[in-house]
């Protein structure tokens, strides 16, 4: 399998399959003074304000057709005991065991309706693994492709997208 570039036209034997964002978008829109203030952030949690928290998991969409996934390293929200259980077993044997914690995307995913707060439940994964993101809001076009996969052709248009930030048609 291989990537058609929509912009150079070349064809690349490999496809660009991780994408993802430094911190969740409301941390992303503040000013750097306001963020140095109010943000603490490490490469898996952040926290806004002591009040608003924050993991980092992967959302992966199949590829159908193939062992691909085009893989987001995306923030959700969780609420505070959910933050501070996932912190109490960040270094634990077994935690996966844990059940899911209920969270809303805190990132926009390129190429879908607008994915900010869109209803996701948080998996927690063995250790040296990031947690799992599952979309569960009913009706919204990400839970869709993550359930079922997306077509080749539309993974070249979400590459397309990620990389140079070209609106894709979010119906298709």
């Amino acid at each position: 399998m291989g990537y058609q570039c929509k912009t150079c036209g070349a064809f690349h034997p490999e496809r660009p399959t991780c994408f993802g964002f430094d911190a969740p978008t409301v941390v992303s829109q503040l000013s750097d003074a306001d963020r140095e203030r109010r943000v603490a952030i490490s490469s898996d949690q952040c926290i806004l304000d002591d009040e608003h928290f924050f993991i980092l998991g992967t959302l992966d969409l199949p590829i159908q057709g193939s062992d691909e996934v085009i893989r987001w390293i995306a923030w959700s929200t969780l609420s505070r005991p959910n933050f501070e259980r996932a912190s109490e077993l960040w270094d634990a044997e077994g935690r996966e065991s844990e059940p899911p914690y209920s969270g809303w995307m805190s990132n926009r995913i390129p190429g879908f309706p607008d994915t900010l707060h869109v209803k996701i439940l948080v998996h927690t994964q063995p250790l040296g693994c990031r947690p799992r993101l599952e979309v569960v809001e009913e009706g919204h076009l990400l839970r869709d492709a993550q359930r079922n996969g997306i077509t080749c052709e539309k993974a070249d248009e979400l590459i397309h997208v990620a990389q140079f930030g070209e609106v894709a048609d979010p119906q298709r």
